[in-house]
């Protein structure tokens, strides 16, 4: 896989000359386990010291104000996507002309061929089926007395629900989850998680690439929309497959990681979970401050497209500039007690699902299952509680949990 002809890891005499008087720089691994174990002192550490930390062991600079962030991710034309959203050029290289790895007018044109399934008309149509599968997903499991949420609900619920969507067959669907979870992965170094999913991620983009016909796709999902773009050619095969590929990816695991982190919130938490059952009327504050609590996907990476001040430091034209969407969401200057989960809260200003021009298109969709699964879980359970310790994923760019294991009671 050639990479692409800027290799982040050249550094210019000049640029070291300049960062060793002027710009305030780390050492520091912000992949290493116990970093991604608990992130957030350190973060606050960078946030509280400088606007933009610079790794020189990997050669970017980490943006953690809430401001900073979202500024730079409405900014396309100076943050630019399609110079590279991951680390690593070889990964740029991979998802070169995805609508992750664009910037307008391309970015544009690929997004609005699912514009109208996504909009909120087009979401309102699917809000009846969504909660029926919500509500028979968990009438099984309170059936059951004990599962575990995350093998179970959060990394089952939000896959079949796109999958359908798109109109996927059933066979196959088991490499979704492992397989994007890689993917995201992926967005870093090449590290110890990477290097033992690359199987996951293998399968899954093998299962992507064998959805390049649409006998393949039910007549009435989104992946036949996809292809009638193709035949009208407002896209090319290969836009089309990673269109579907980048749908797929950006939407499971926001949303697979938040709901496997509220599971273990109710069931750690029980005022918060009575709260909820007191006043159903909350699910939407409590997903919101969930994704800013909990942050599910900590950050991708821009291009510097010229010298640009961030507060007292100027980052070079060229250099890349990750955009720590976890830290911002924990900024005490935008949000107080940031640390605390606050159910009265209600951040509809997080940035859990990134800004501006490349915001999750599929926030709208995320939002809805949330809603319908929290109703279900609200109408059919009385009690949720832990019956042992929760395991965290150690993915270094994705914030989830490998295993929640509850035992629930059911509701009156």
């Amino acid at each position: 896989m050639p990479p692409s002809d800027r290799n982040p890891s050249m550094k210019t005499e000049e640029h070291e000359m300049a960062l060793a008087t002027t710009t305030p720089q780390t050492d520091a691994d912000p992949f290493a386990a116990d970093w991604v174990a608990d992130p957030f002192p350190r973060l606050a550490e960078i946030r509280e010291q400088t606007s933009a930390m610079y790794f020189k062991d990997f050669d970017f600079y980490m943006l953690t104000r809430y401001d900073d962030v979202r500024r730079a991710a409405d900014d396309w034309q100076t943050f630019s996507s399609a110079e590279g959203v991951a680390l690593t050029p070889e990964i740029n290289y991979a998802i070169d002309g995805s609508i992750l790895h664009l910037d307008p007018p391309e970015h544009t044109a690929l997004r609005d061929v699912l514009g109208p399934q996504l909009a909120p008309r087009g979401l309102r149509k699917l809000n009846a089926q969504i909660a029926d599968y919500a509500d028979r997903l968990v009438a099984e499991q309170v059936a059951a007395g004990e599962f575990d949420a995350v093998h179970t609900i959060s990394r089952v619920f939000p896959i079949n629900v796109v999958a359908d969507l798109l109109g996927l067959p059933a066979e196959g669907r088991n490499t979704l989850q492992p397989g994007a979870d890689a993917m995201f992965a992926a967005f870093g170094p090449w590290g110890d998680y990477l290097i033992s999913h690359i199987q996951e991620m293998a399968d899954y983009q093998e299962y992507l690439n064998s959805m390049d016909d649409r006998a393949k796709f039910s007549p009435d999902g989104w992946g036949a929309a996809i292809m009638d773009a193709i035949d009208d050619g407002a896209v090319t095969q290969l836009q089309g497959l990673r269109l579907i590929n980048g749908y797929l990816t950006a939407g499971m695991d926001t949303t697979v990681n938040a709901i496997g982190a509220m599971l273990r919130l109710f069931a750690e938490r029980p005022e918060v979970w009575n709260a909820l059952k007191a006043d159903p009327w909350r699910a939407p504050a409590v997903f919101e401050e969930t994704l800013r609590w909990h942050s599910p996907v900590v950050g991708f990476w821009r291009v510097a497209t010229r010298d640009v001040e961030i507060g007292d430091v100027t980052v070079p034209a060229g250099k890349q500039v990750m955009l720590n969407f976890a830290a911002a969401n924990h900024d005490p200057e935008k949000f107080s007690n940031p640390e605390e989960f606050q159910i009265e809260r209600n951040p509809l200003d997080h940035l859990a699902f990134g800004y501006g021009t490349h915001g999750c298109a599929g926030q709208g969709l995320a939002r809805m299952e949330a809603h319908t699964l929290l109703k279900a879980l609200t109408e059919q359970i009385d009690t949720i509680e832990l019956t042992g310790p929760a395991a965290a994923s150690s993915n270094p760019i994705v914030r989830g949990f490998e295993s929640v294991p509850v035992r629930v009671t059911p509701a009156a």
